[in-house]
């Protein structure tokens, strides 16, 4: 009984369990889950893992019952949301928040959105789910250094001016492109650039270290870059220029100091950019003054490096000017011993050093000058002593010590004595002229030219007129016969038989012209240079600049009003030279430049800007004489009026050698190959001779019975001059190599006493630009052909044609020119070849004929004399006619020279022998042999037979 009762119970508590169930069963899900309101969650780019904070966890009281009291998931809310969440753990409601996709900072660096949770409600199903409230969630993206910087500028520039010192000249900036603070920033600069006088700071403001000197550098170009925070350098560099700025100085900029001239180019531009920095100050006026100075040879005037007196012919000057410092010659000597530049250019330039002086000889100047007259001269002159120092004087020879005129240099005072021959009247006339000039003593060439009509005296300098600041009176001379000495550096004291007064310095060009002036034409062709300044004014500034030049053109002068006129005036100067050949070397040129403001007290004033013209070396010509240089004529022509043509065939040829550049192959065999020459071409020019010598060569001229002889109005016809002496022939003045060639053609030379000549030699040398290009010497030999006297004879009945030898001469050397200029010379006309082989046939029967003839007669008189007659013994030539060859002297003289013909006139005069040598052994037989061989054998050199046209 008592277990059923317990049976009983315990089925009665299970009923009372399962409707305990039932209620319960009615109650379960019934609440939401828990979460926080807010999140917050970090999560680096590049990464899908998101730390919240709080973590996401997920409440809900329903826990422990399955399924309500678990988290089934959660639930993101919002529009393109790259972020989900998930359930770690159902029971305990853990999740977490991930990226979808790799997440960009630079694109977005924080998101927000909400999210819900949701349990797994009331069985598997999910049925009857609920949701927690939406909780708010902001995620940071971290960023990653994945960027460097990068300047905002490709480069930089700043001006800076010289001395001083910058807090910041310029500064650089660079950006990064990563989207934290610290990736994004730029920590730091640096210059790359070592030993710089920069420094940039970390805000990239570059400053200099030290005081920057334009001299010294006129910009630097720096390389900078930069850091950002993560330490990434600047993908690139930037460039950073610095630009020097000179304290601002009013100066002409863009001035090339050396410019360089290539003769024969024209004109050339001096200052083709030039313009003046003025400083920003109001300008009114501006004046400035160009100079070329050409001190570079002896005058300062690279003109046509004529002598003065060619000069004086080619500016248009009459004749009767008297030159008395000529180059030492044979004609005019009394030059020798001076000191003198040892060179070409220009004229003959003569140092006077205080201690030396020269006599002019008697004759060359009247010892009364006709007036009017005039004195030219160059000078060059420093500043002297308290003594007075005589350029020319005219003084008493013997006795007394009287000047009568002089020009001499005192104090930088220019000095004309000049004292009035005895007259009726003995009253005061005018009688020393003085000039004061700073030429006289600035150590540089000037020209002089003072023009004497009593009582009036002027002088010109540099083409300039200066009229007298003193004029002293004297009184005329008196009576008097002693003879005058007219000396040049010093005066001649007659009584003392001294020189005094000595000059120091130097000479050149000195002249006297007497009976006329020079016009003031001719005095400005004098001292104009074939070089100066030129300017070619353009149409629309041509009447806002004033320009005028002094007479040589060395210098010009410009005035105007607005700067931009003036500036592209000075950039149309140019320099010009038109000589053929000019003295190379460097011309200084200075441009001095006045400024006016309106505010004459702050005025600027601009410094003198100076360089130079670098004239380059010419291409220098070769004037190289040609034609017969050995020949043969009869006594006769010699002897007769005409006399005999030195140079009939006489050409002067003029070339210049160029370089030709190679190719490339040609180039580059002749850098493998050593042997391989340069390229030169020759090519002849024209241009003009000054002078042509022609000079005896051994013994002097005999006047008694020999002369050189040309024809003067020919000479006279083509403005020459011709001054002769024993030693031979001067032809002066400049002209065209073809009037010369022709004037030559014409000298001619006489000898009537030819019995004891043989041979006469000469030599002829031409000169251009007063000896600075000078020819070959041409070397001409004559020989004297001379016929033995006829004699009657019995055994000699028939006379022979007589025959001269064809003449052999040598060509000069002219290397290094294309001169193809073969002269033949014979006397004999080509046409007659075929007449002259006859006729030389028919002689060498004669000659053979004539040896057995005077082998009978040298027979004949050895009998005679064996009988006791006395009979004189000689050549029978009544029927054979002997020319006397010179040729056979002239080969053996010049063998040494004659190589390349010698082995021809060699076998040429074996065969000649081999004729005489048979006929002498022939005669060797008879008695009395011996004395016709030795003879024989000491004629063998002087008598020859005609066989050249064999």
């Amino acid at each position: 009984m008592r277990i059923r009762g317990v049976k009983r119970f315990a089925s009665a508590v299970g009923l009372l369990l399962g409707l305990l169930c039932a209620v319960e069963a009615a109650k379960v899900n019934k609440h939401k889950p828990w979460i926080e309101t807010t999140y917050h969650g970090i999560v680096t780019e590049n990464d899908d893992k998101v730390l919240l904070d709080p973590p996401l966890i997920a409440l809900d009281k329903d826990a422990p019952l399955r399924y309500a009291g678990e988290i089934c998931g959660f639930r993101i809310h919002g529009q393109n949301v790259p972020f989900e969440a998930v359930v770690l753990d159902k029971s305990t409601g853990e999740g977490v928040i991930r990226a979808k996709d790799k997440l960009d900072c630079e694109l977005q660096k924080e998101h927000t959105f909400t999210i819900q949770a949701y349990d797994c409600g009331e069985g598997p199903d999910g049925s009857n789910m609920k949701k927690s409230h939406k909780a708010t969630v902001h995620i940071q993206v971290n960023d990653m250094n994945e960027y460097s910087p990068v300047f905002k500028e490709k480069s930089y520039k700043a001006t800076v001016i010289e001395g001083k010192k910058y807090d910041s000249i310029l500064k650089v900036e660079a950006v990064d492109a990563d989207c934290s603070f610290q990736f994004s920033q730029i920590c730091s600069y640096e210059i790359v650039t070592p030993d710089v006088p920069f420094t940039v700071d970390k805000d990239g403001n570059i400053k200099n270290t030290e005081k920057l000197n334009y001299s010294k550098e006129r910009m630097y170009k720096l390389t900078v870059t930069a850091y950002d925070c993560g330490k990434n350098r600047a993908s690139e560099d930037v460039l950073v220029k610095i630009n020097i700025k000179p304290t601002c100085k009013p100066s002409w900029q863009g001035f090339n100091k050396r410019i360089e001239y290539e003769p024969g180019t024209g004109s050339l531009a001096l200052f083709p950019s030039m313009h003046l920095e003025t400083c920003e100050e109001p300008i009114t006026s501006i004046q400035a003054s160009i100079m070329l100075e050409t001190n570079h040879i002896g005058k300062g005037c690279d003109r046509d490096t004529y002598s003065e007196k060619f000069l004086h012919k080619l500016c248009g000057a009459s004749a009767g000017t008297v030159e008395l410092l000529p180059a030492p010659s044979n004609s005019a000597n009394w030059t020798v011993g001076l000191p003198t530049d040892n060179g070409h250019d220009s004229d003959q330039v003569f140092e006077f050093n205080g201690t030396q002086a020269i006599k002019v000889p008697e004759g060359v100047v009247s010892t009364t000058l006709k007036e009017p007259f005039t004195i030219s001269v160059w000078m060059r002159h420093g500043p002297g002593g308290r003594e007075k120092e005589t350029i020319l004087c005219n003084s008493d020879k013997t006795e007394m010590n009287r000047h009568h005129y002089s020009l001499y240099v005192h104090n930088c005072r220019l000095v004309l004595l000049l004292r009035q021959e005895p007259t009726e009247s003995e009253n005061y006339k005018p009688a020393e002229f003085h000039w004061k000039l700073d030429q006289v003593c600035d150590k540089e060439w000037h020209h002089y030219v003072l023009n004497i009509e009593f009582p009036a005296v002027t002088l010109f300098v540099d083409g300039s007129n200066f009229e007298p600041f003193l004029v002293t009176e004297d009184y005329p001379l008196h009576a008097s016969k002693i003879e005058t000495q007219l000396t040049i550096g010093a005066c001649w004291q007659g009584g003392s038989a001294r020189m005094t007064q000595y000059f120091r310095g130097n000479l050149a060009g000195l002249m006297i012209r007497s009976g006329k002036l020079e016009n003031k034409k001719v005095i400005d062709c004098l001292y104009t240079c074939k070089e100066g300044l030129d300017v070619q004014l353009p149409e629309e500034v041509a009447s806002a600049v004033k320009v005028d030049f002094n007479p040589n053109q060395s210098s010009l002068s410009l005035e105007g009003d607005d700067i931009e006129s003036f500036e592209k005036v000075m950039q149309h100067i140019s320099y010009l030279n038109s000589r053929q050949f000019p003295t190379p070397g460097i011309r200084h040129l200075r441009v001095s430049t006045t400024v006016k403001c309106f505010n004459e007290e702050t005025c600027i004033s601009v410094p003198d800007s100076e360089g130079y013209v670098m004239v380059l070396q010419p291409e220098e010509p070769r004037i190289s004489l040609s034609g017969i240089d050995h020949f043969a004529r009869g006594a006769a022509e010699f002897e007769s009026t005409e006399g005999v043509t030195l140079f009939p065939e006489l050409r002067i040829v003029s070339t210049i050698t160029r370089e030709v550049e190679v190719e490339a192959e040609t180039e580059a065999e002749a850098e493998d190959d050593p042997t391989v020459q340069e390229t030169v071409v020759s090519e002849e020019i024209m241009h003009n001779l000054d002078t042509c010598e022609v000079t005896v060569v051994g013994d002097e001229l005999n006047g008694d019975h020999e002369s050189l002889e040309v024809d003067l109005v020919q000479i006279q016809q083509r403005a020459l001059e011709m001054s002769s002496s024993n030693v031979g022939m001067v032809i002066t003045g400049v002209n065209t190599m073809a009037n010369y060639e022709q004037v030559l053609h014409l000298i001619r030379y006489r000898n009537w006493h030819t019995e004891a000549l043989f041979d006469r030699k000469f030599k002829l040398v031409c000169s251009e630009l007063n000896g600075r290009y000078i020819s070959n010497e041409f070397k001409v030999e004559v020989n004297v052909i001379h016929t033995a006297n006829p004699m009657d004879h019995a055994n000699n009945a028939m006379v022979q044609p007589q025959f001269i030898n064809q003449v052999q001469h040598a060509s000069v050397d002219l290397s290094g020119h294309n001169l193809a200029n073969t002269h033949q010379a014979s006397v004999v006309p080509s046409a007659a070849t075929v007449v002259i082989v006859v006729c030389v046939s028919f002689l060498v029967f004669m000659i053979i004929l004539g040896v057995f003839r005077i082998r009978a007669a040298h027979q004949r008189t050895m009998r005679d004399q064996e009988n006791g007659k006395e009979n004189e013994m000689d050549w029978d030539d009544s029927a054979l006619t002997i020319t006397v060859n010179p040729m056979e002297t002239y080969e053996d003289q010049h063998s040494s020279e004659e190589e390349g013909d010698e082995e021809e006139e060699e076998s040429e005069d074996g065969e000649e022998e081999d004729d005489i040598t048979s006929a002498e052994s022939d005669s060797s037989e008879d008695e009395g042999g011996e004395q016709e061989d030795q003879q024989g054998s000491s004629r063998q050199q002087q008598l020859e037979w005609d066989d050249s046209t064999y």
